[in-house]
């Protein structure tokens, strides 16, 4: 099998001395993993990192076994936020979701075209804000359409509109933004609410159904902004 593609890498682990195993999601392929021999030289490394965008070359013997690709850098995106802490956890963070969602060799130009757009987001002063959306996106294109309005009841308190949760275990209150997409979040808190519920309902909805657990480096992106005083 060979074939040629564009692709963003979505984790590298060594597989000896000199090579590297490496996943990528590309535009005509789906998720694809393979070798990438003389990855770890100073040739490679340097721009092989996750995030990246690349032209690939793939070739493998035979269908069930794992092929090599010969890369080429199409755009570096990750050291653009080298020295942007926040947004260099949330690329590592996106690429782990696009990794544990998506299966192996199974075409999905949506995703693709996705990933692109994070990089779009990324430039924005809300991009935190627009990355919550994202996620919700990414659920939607895979078949998990989190709709927050039809689970929640609209109710007027203190003079203000809230909305709580339809659920009968506690009263759980949906931050506006999420429902309302013409209003901003009230404050930072308002934010890390709203990637806590899309925590939840991942854990719940996608992962505990599959024997999968939540992404490490989502878990890490949430507690470096609450840590480092992002807000």
């Amino acid at each position: 099998m060979i074939w040629s593609d564009l692709g963003f890498l979505l984790s590298k682990v060594r597989y000896n001395e000199n090579s590297l195993i490496c996943e990528f999601f590309t535009k005509d392929h789906g998720k694809s993993t393979g070798i990438v021999f003389g990855g770890t030289s100073k040739k490679i490394k340097n721009y092989l990192q996750i995030g990246n965008k690349f032209f690939i070359n793939y070739t493998a013997k035979t269908d069930n076994r794992i092929g090599h690709f010969k890369v080429e850098i199409e755009r570096a995106l990750s050291p653009l936020y080298f020295d942007e802490k926040h947004k260099l956890s949330c690329i590592i963070c996106a690429m782990q979701m696009i990794k544990l969602l998506n299966a192996e060799s199974q075409r999905n130009y949506d995703v693709f075209q996705l990933i692109d757009n994070f990089y779009t987001i990324l430039e924005s002063t809300d991009w935190l804000t627009k990355y919550i959306f994202w996620e919700l996106e990414l659920f939607k294109i895979l078949g998990y359409d989190l709709e927050f309005k039809s689970l929640t009841n609209k109710i007027l308190e203190d003079q203000k509109v809230i909305y709580v949760s339809k659920s009968n275990v506690g009263k759980k209150i949906i931050p506006n933004f999420l429902i309302d997409k013409s209003q901003k979040p009230e404050n930072f808190n308002n934010l890390l609410e709203g990637l806590k519920l899309l925590g939840e309902y991942l854990e719940k909805s996608i992962l505990r159904p599959n024997n999968l657990s939540l992404p490490l480096n989502r878990i890490n992106f949430i507690n470096l902004l609450k840590s480092s005083k992002f807000h």
